[in-house]
């Protein structure tokens, strides 16, 4: 898909040079591959320690930097969920995208966050509504405007050589019927052959189970996250799924007492940990302080100048151990937390009452194929 206009950020090729030459040959395969069989130098096996753009960083030694994970692509900077944005987060230096599918009317699978065109598009209906056809006419409210990508145009743009290194979530939205958007995406993916495979390259991020069992029907090989707002559920997936990723929102994650055993559980057991959405660089800091394995941010950039920071402070000796934030926090935080405790209650609640508590869900459903 051409881009109609393309900003001043954006310069070729030189800003892909620094982050190719930091990934040798045999760390080419950034897409964590999890499982139990143990553990490599502190991570699990498998696992090749995140890269900046920073040389620092591939000196770090045991301290292992969360991947930078562009949030709908480089969101601060261009029309999310546009080519625009993604090809600014890779030379912005990203290790992954992360992007949202939805179905079209006559089955194409889009890239858009929301089921309504509304606050992207301007359009007062649903882009299940419409065919690709004319979906493809569409252009962003936000300027520079930009058109609606398909998964396959996403997908070009990464097979092309020099963007190999980089991987891709993508968030199976539950707007559309569950089958058809499945069968749809595994339909796209094997439309354009990989330079290197896609099973190393694609992570489907699931929300609940039968999405997961939907995942290993048509996209058999591939791994899988769980993308959710409850450990509870998140914890009865990955009992069943050994080589589950969990991507959290960051609230839960930091969480004073559950959020911290979660996540020590979750790396004990191997399950690689990404969260979302972080923008604020003291949350940056935290998730580098914790050494989760990916971070999902509208600002990649400032991402990787904070990981930078971090890599400095410690290679002069400096770095100060930040305090624990689940014990001490701002005060915009302890609102954030009020907001959204009440909120995760009511949903899960609810959710449980309708469909039984995850753990006998994840057991009638995953169980048998464990």
């Amino acid at each position: 898909m051409a881009l109609d206009s393309e900003p001043s950020f954006i310069s070729h090729p030189a800003p892909l040079q620094p982050l190719e030459e930091s990934l040798r040959a045999d760390e080419q395969t950034p897409l964590i591959k999890p499982g139990k069989a143990g553990m490599e130098n502190g991570r699990p096996a498998g696992f090749p320690a995140p890269r900046s753009r920073n040389d620092a960083a591939a000196s770090l030694g045991p301290r292992r930097l969360p991947q930078a994970i562009a949030h709908r692509g480089y969101k601060v900077v261009a029309p999310e969920n546009s080519m625009l944005a993604f090809r600014a987060a890779v030379e912005a230096g990203a290790h992954a995208i992360e992007t949202d599918l939805h179905l079209s009317r006559d089955g194409v699978v889009v890239l858009s966050h929301d089921a309504a065109l509304k606050r992207c598009f301007g359009e007062d209906s649903k882009v299940r509504d419409h065919d690709w056809r004319y979906l493809s006419t569409l252009r962003t409210l936000r300027k520079p405007e930009q058109p609606m990508p398909r998964l396959v145009d996403l997908l070009e743009y990464l097979n092309q050589p020099g963007v190999e290194h980089v991987w891709v979530m993508l968030d199976i939205k539950t707007h559309d019927d569950a089958t058809e958007l499945l069968r749809r995406t595994a339909e796209a993916i094997a439309s354009v052959p990989g330079i290197r495979p896609w099973s190393e390259r694609i992570l489907p991020c699931c929300w609940n189970i039968k999405y997961v069992q939907l995942t290993k029907e048509f996209l058999p090989g591939f791994p899988i996250a769980h993308v959710g707002i409850s450990s509870i559920y998140a914890r009865a997936l990955a009992s069943y799924v050994p080589n589950l990723s969990v991507s959290m929102l960051r609230n839960l994650l930091a969480m004073p007492i559950t959020g911290r055993r979660f996540i020590r559980d979750m790396k004990k057991a191997g399950h690689p940990i990404y969260t979302w959405t972080v923008n604020e660089e003291h949350w940056m800091e935290w998730s580098i302080e914790k050494e989760l394995d990916g971070v999902i941010t509208d600002d990649p950039k400032l991402f990787l100048e904070v990981c930078n920071r971090a890599v400095g402070k410690e290679a002069e000796g400096q770095v100060r151990r930040l305090v624990n934030r689940s014990l001490k926090i701002t005060a915009r935080d302890l609102w954030d937390w009020v907001r959204y405790i009440p909120f995760i209650i009511v949903i899960m609640i609810i959710y449980f009452v309708r469909n039984g508590l995850p753990q006998i869900q994840a057991r009638k459903a995953l169980g048998k194929n464990r």
